[in-house]
């Protein structure tokens, strides 16, 4: 089973749900990558790994302040979820559906 594909995503962070757009490019080798857009501006991620059907990530957010998140997620058929650890604000839950 591929991970790669288009997510339509929900973080549920301090600031309420923040909606985006999770996109995967499975490299075929045990990494990924993509980016993940929303209200926030857009995020590249840095280096993505495949392990089965657990993708884990990192991204570096800029606004409201730099941090790098560090996220992992499970895909289930057309279904992911997980989490995005965001330093000192702890983990926010994700979760989507394929495009």
């Amino acid at each position: 089973m591929s991970v790669a594909g288009t997510y339509n995503t929900t973080v549920k962070s301090p600031m309420g749900d923040q909606s985006g757009t999770l996109t995967i490019e499975d490299n075929g080798d045990g990494t990924f990558k993509g980016n993940m857009a929303g209200g926030m501006g857009s995020m590249d991620i840095e280096t993505g790994t495949v392990d089965g059907n657990t993708i884990s990530w990192k991204m570096n957010m800029t606004v409201p302040m730099p941090m790098t998140l560090d996220c992992e997620a499970t895909v289930d058929g057309d279904s992911i979820t997980g989490n995005v650890n965001a330093g000192a604000f702890g983990a926010m839950p994700l979760s989507g559906t394929r495009a």
